[in-house]
């Protein structure tokens, strides 16, 4: 515990990080607070009741969680940052397949301007076609929420109008935390959303449980295997395979350079929770196509996380995804040019195609086991929920999309003030070791 404090102290001590601090915790706080804004014209009591009925599934709740909660709510902040992560996906994969934008990425620091000022532009475009479909979604499904005085022109004009400028808003929120904050803006607000249903989703389980006769001990057991699967999510976003490195002695004059060993760090999850987010918009794809048919019964079952094919079949994309999107952003050749480039070499492989073989083959072994522990992640809120018997809202953080974006804004937030603590020759947060965030264990530095 003094340890604790006297960090607390050392870190209330930098002035430099106090202010961003204090500046991230702001906007945050401005953030929270547009979150219980709702659009002209609904009625949050009447919706309230509407939203108990209409569970959100899929790609649905996939937003609500993105947006704090505010999806459901019907927010001015209803989109959340959910817009401009689908840009930056689109222009990632693009940096990776179109020829102009590889190169545009590859000219340094004017190259990335370029790509973030094309990602705002599209965000824009992404927000008005999403804020279309949360229209006629909202119509559809809380219709008596909408006050009988707005007509329908006006209604659609200022929510589209709103939800644009909201999702815009949140946007620049994030960016500013990210040139003046902490850092990792967007991933911070996502963060800080998913966190904002976790104390009541805790105490509407710790009710259902003390209904009952003896179900506080299982609640117990619950907490007990939260924390486990917490410190088994940071293992997994963590765990690097290290390939060793030499770098050729090179005499300049009298100087002498390079001669340093070093290693490559391979992600066994490279792709990230990008597999889970394709593979719950995959499967919510059936429903689409089943919803007032003869096959409900089918569409059901690709909503319900605690059924067993559901799971199976979900398993079996996350894997699917986990491959295809390591294949797209992970490039051997890329990385054993610039190992040639700057005289390094793997011991006892050959600089050139070899390297490019070897490092792809010990990529593909090590991506099966990730692909896998990153599936039962993602099936563990099924699993728990019917296990256990625990609330819908609760289960959801033991694992998928949820807990591995806590875990890794967490360690990445951590490790930003770890930095700026030793740059300043304070003890870090820690008593032994460094915290290692997932850029740093991700980053390939040549």
């Amino acid at each position: 515990m003094k340890k604790l404090i006297t960090t607390l102290k050392n870190i209330w001590s930098i002035e430099e990080l106090r202010s961003k601090i204090l500046f991230t915790l702001l906007l945050i706080f401005i953030y929270r607070i547009g979150k219980y804004i709702p659009l002209p014209g609904i009625n949050p009591v009447t919706l309230e009741a509407l939203q108990k009925n209409n569970a959100q599934n899929g790609i649905l709740d996939l937003i609500n969680t993105f947006a704090g909660g505010a999806f459901e709510q019907a927010s001015i902040f209803a989109l959340g940052v959910m817009p401009y992560i689908t840009a930056s996906i689109f222009m990632q994969l693009m940096t990776v397949l179109v020829p102009s934008f590889q190169k545009m990425q590859k000219e340094g620091e004017s190259g990335r301007k370029k790509i973030n000022q094309i990602t705002r532009y599209l965000t824009v475009v992404v927000t008005f076609v999403q804020a279309f479909a949360y229209l006629a979604y909202l119509q559809q499904t809380s219709g008596p929420a909408i006050m009988a005085g707005y007509g329908s022109f006006y209604f659609s004009l200022t929510t589209v109008i709103l939800l644009t400028t909201g999702t815009l808003f949140v946007m620049w929120l994030g960016e500013k935390i990210t040139d003046k904050g902490l850092g990792n803006g967007v991933s911070l607000i996502i963060m800080v959303g998913i966190l904002g249903r976790l104390p009541q989703s805790l105490a509407q389980e710790l009710t259902f449980r003390s209904t009952r006769t003896g179900d506080i001990l299982i609640f117990i057991i619950e907490i007990a295997l939260f924390v486990a699967i917490i410190l088994g999510s940071i293992m997994l976003v963590q765990g690097v395979r290290k390939v060793p490195v030499n770098y050729a002695k090179q005499i300049v004059g009298n100087r002498q350079f390079g001669g340093a060993r070093q290693f490559l760090p391979l992600k066994v999850n490279a792709a990230g929770v990008m597999p889970i987010i394709f593979a719950q918009a995959i499967m919510f794809v059936p429903t689409l196509f089943t919803m007032g048919s003869k096959n409900a019964d089918l569409g059901r079952m690709f909503t319900d996380h605690t059924n067993g094919w559901y799971m199976l079949i979900y398993a079996v994309v996350v894997i699917g995804f986990t491959f295809l999107y390591t294949a797209l952003i992970f490039n051997p050749k890329q990385i054993s040019d610039n190992l040639k480039q700057n005289n390094g070499f793997v011991p006892g492989v050959k600089p050139g195609q070899p390297t490019t073989d070897y490092i792809g083959t010990i990529m593909d072994r090590i991506t099966f086991p990730g692909a896998v522990l990153l599936a039962f992640v993602g099936i563990l809120p099924g699993l728990i929920q019917k296990l256990f018997g625990m609330t819908m809202g609760f289960s959801m953080f033991f694992g998928g999309t949820s807990l591995l974006i806590m875990v890794g804004v967490v360690l990445d937030t951590l490790q930003q003030i770890e930095t700026q603590l030793m740059m300043r020759q304070y003890d870090g947060l820690m008593k032994s070791g460094r915290i290692q965030g997932r850029q740093s264990s991700s980053a390939i530095q040549i």
